[in-house]
């Protein structure tokens, strides 16, 4: 009697909370005994901008502002979804609420992204004739709810001026709330993996009417738990197991953008970033999804609502944990000011889970072998991938490269690769000294000024160096490390692999080598030599190329830029001595 009580009060509060209570959809009537368990595979400028304000002090925090319950004919707000589905523990007792995760993760965080609005502005005033094109495209994946509703009448996004960023906007709450659960939970199976699904071309049902609108979910659901969410969200659960597979993921993140010549014409489309195609042709597609690595399970089974209900496993924690820490940090420390629906310690929280994906579960390095030949020392020092795709991946201002540093018996720095700067330059990195240069990929390295980084370097129909996407043709240099089982020989042209590292036959699937020779000549060993990993997801000549440019939102990023020291994340470290 308690339980029943129990669930009448908790239906009689959703029926309350929603005053045009949608008409109930008809759906099986027996409750499973045991909850189904989905497949997953095992694990191996009008707009108005805040000014940037002082750094607060360290630990000062800040609490979130709500989440928005608006609604629309298509899609709620994040604030609907988690009156219910919050509060979760699994069984180890550690909180997997869906929306406490999911508010730091930089999915939530989208639109409020300072970064994207600089560089969405930044195309914009170097192509203003292809504003409306630029902003449409931009908003897809990171306004998608937004954009999508005006998509449905024929129209298109817009960011800025009296777009989707102007509180005015009347979509303005929806495009905040950024990659959001009634998106994410509406996509259709039908199309997914195939290229018209690509660049943010997933489907949506637009015939179901508010209050009878279907969102997937991995697990079968009784009747009573449809009618109970049905009447507090509008939304009616159904079993989708598209839902927990890679190719749900690949809608938004296989990207591929125009690119125009130097007159302003289009002339081709650019692969701005493929993960799931660099996935696919790897050893991973048979052993990990995306959500695998970037939704972690939770230990044991969950209760996933506070109504309620069968106890679900496996359940794929909304973390979705990435590579992205400098932004989270950059989130942690102004998240005040850009009016976020996260806190300051979500925000921390988020950026440790990423910083704890990138140090243990992204790469390894190694000194294989140091020894002196004579005056010279070598050292052979192997990277290997731990992830399905390149690495670095997605947006191409990543990188990562080799910090490789000799000392002598007294410590003192005998030789010095991959250094970086308080700015964010790498020493020696001829792209970071100067715009229209990069740095090779090695075999070796024997001098100072040679740093071995793993990146891609874009270039424009006239074959100049860019960082404007709408003018990157090709790849010039794509050397990021390749995932297990990747063929580099193979002719995928939108994922090769371009320049030096094509003739290097120690860069393969799975990782690279390369040797280093120092020349110690007098200095007295034993010498110790260490050797780093380490990680930008902004690398310096983006941020650089944006000071041409005057605007609200380019002037905001780097006022925080210049608050949140962005000199990497070590991902890896060995050390070794030679010369006992």
């Amino acid at each position: 009697m308690k339980r029943l009580s129990f669930w009448l009060l908790i239906l009689s509060a959703a029926l309350a909370a929603c005053a045009t209570s949608p008409t109930t959809v008809e759906r099986p009537t027996e409750e499973p005994l045991v909850a189904a368990r989905p497949t997953r595979t095992p694990p191996p400028t009008a707009t108005s901008v805040p000014t940037p304000g002082a750094a607060p002090e360290a630990g000062e925090g800040f609490a979130a502002a709500p989440l928005t319950q608006v609604r629309d004919r298509f899609f709620s707000g994040s604030g609907v979804c988690a009156i219910c589905h919050t509060g979760l523990s699994d069984e180890s007792g550690a909180d997997v609420s869906i929306d406490r995760m999911w508010r730091g993760t930089m999915m939530a965080n989208a639109a409020r992204d300072p970064y994207w609005q600089a560089s969405v502005r930044s195309e914009i005033l170097e192509n203003p004739d292809l504003r409306q094109t630029i902003e449409d495209k931009c908003a897809t994946c990171h306004m998608p709810m937004a954009r999508y509703t005006v998509a449905a009448d024929g129209e298109k996004g817009s960011v800025f001026g009296e777009g989707f960023l102007d509180p005015g906007n009347p979509l303005h709450e929806l495009a905040m709330d950024g990659v959001s659960c009634t998106l994410c939970h509406q996509i259709q199976a039908e199309g997914l993996g195939l290229s018209g699904s690509y660049s943010g071309g997933f489907s949506i049902d637009t015939e179901q009417p508010a209050g009878e609108r279907v969102i997937y979910g991995p697990y079968r659901v009784g009747m009573m738990m449809v009618q109970t969410m049905q009447a507090s969200s509008g939304f009616a659960p159904e079993q989708g197991l598209h839902i927990i597979k890679s190719e749900l993921c690949a809608s938004c993140h296989t990207l591929y953008t125009p690119y125009v010549d130097a007159r302003g014409e289009v002339v081709g489309e650019f692969p701005e970033q493929v993960p799931y195609l660099e996935w696919y042709y790897s050893d991973y597609r048979r052993l990990q999804s995306c959500q695998d690595c970037h939704m972690p399970e939770a230990q044991g089974s969950v209760v996933i609502s506070i109504t309620g209900g069968p106890p679900r496993s496996p359940f794929a924690k909304h973390s979705f944990v990435g590579g992205n820490a400098y932004m989270l940090q950059m989130f942690e420390t102004f998240g005040a000011e850009m009016g976020t629906t996260a806190s300051g310690q979500q925000f921390a929280a988020a950026r440790q889970r990423t910083l704890q994906q990138l140090q243990e579960h992204t790469a390894t390095v190694s000194l294989d072998e140091v020894r002196l030949a004579g005056s010279t020392l070598i050292a052979d020092v192997s990277v290997e991938s731990q992830v399905g795709h390149k690495f670095p991946s997605g947006f191409p201002a990543r990188r990562a490269w080799l910090h490789f540093v000799v000392r002598d018996a007294a410590g003192e720095v005998v030789f010095e690769s991959g250094a970086v700067n308080a700015d964010g330059s790498i020493v020696g990195n001829d792209n970071d000294e100067a715009a229209d240069a990069y740095e090779p990929h090695y075999l070796a390295i024997v001098r100072p000024d040679q740093v071995q980084i793993y990146e891609t370097i874009l270039t424009n129909t006239d074959a100049a160096v860019t960082t404007t996407l709408l003018r990157a043709a090709r790849y010039v240099k794509d050397n990021r490390l390749l995932p297990a089982g990747f063929e580099k020989g193979a002719p995928y042209e939108d994922i090769a692999v371009r320049g030096r590292a094509l003739e290097d036959e120690d860069f393969l699937g799975g990782g690279d080598r390369v040797q280093y020779q120092v020349e110690v000549d007098e200095a007295q060993g034993p010498f110790t030599v260490t050797v780093e990993l380490r990680y930008q997801s902004i690398g310096y000549r983006w941020v650089e190329n944006l000071r041409a440019k005057q605007a609200p939102e380019i002037e905001r990023f780097l006022g925080y830029y210049a608050a949140v020291p962005n000199t990497g994340t070590l991902v890896a470290s060995d050390e070794a001595e030679a010369g006992k």
